[in-house]
């Protein structure tokens, strides 16, 4: 990914309540009380997430079927430098701002799936289905399907998504 996700700060928006969680892959992940920032955004009422009885309907009848995991993609989306501070917590280590998007702010699952239905836009009708970091890839064809996995595997590269394998 490059760049870090999250810098050192002295500015202190910090009215959040934070635990840094140790996790069995001995790695650290910090949890953090946005509400207090949530409820003075202004909120995007995208349409983000498709009712999951119109996603069955529309794979309804397909024979062949991929599925795809996004990876961090929360982190691909780039925070204002002049709304990061908002984003910052202080832990053991001392007091940090997000660069990227992190989870909880009420935004951030419409901002991300706006994101994704841009990148995917002119496949969605024809061969995949996109629910937050989650794809699938169908056709009635094993050798259609592979195509259709190329295309959206092609458009992952084109603008660097990356994938859990």
């Amino acid at each position: 990914m490059g760049e870090p996700c999250v810098s050192c700060t002295k500015t202190v928006w910090d009215d959040c309540h934070e635990k840094p969680i140790r996790r069995i892959q001995n790695s650290w992940r910090v949890c953090i009380d946005y509400r207090r920032l949530n409820q003075a955004s202004r909120k995007d009422h995208f349409p983000f997430l498709p009712f999951i009885d119109q996603v069955l309907r529309k794979l309804a009848g397909k024979f062949h079927y991929c599925f795809l995991d996004g990876f961090l993609g929360y982190m691909k989306i780039h925070i204002a430098p002049k709304d990061q501070h908002k984003t910052s917590f202080t832990c053991p280590f001392g007091t940090f701002a997000y660069s990227r998007m992190p989870f909880g702010l009420c935004n951030a699952l419409s901002t991300f799936q706006r994101c994704m239905i841009n990148i995917f836009s002119n496949l969605l009708q024809d061969c995949m289905e996109v629910f937050m970091d989650d794809f699938t890839v169908y056709a009635n064809s094993f050798d259609a399907c592979l195509g259709n996995l190329s295309k959206v595997l092609k458009r992952c590269i084109d603008t660097n998504l990356v994938l859990n394998f």
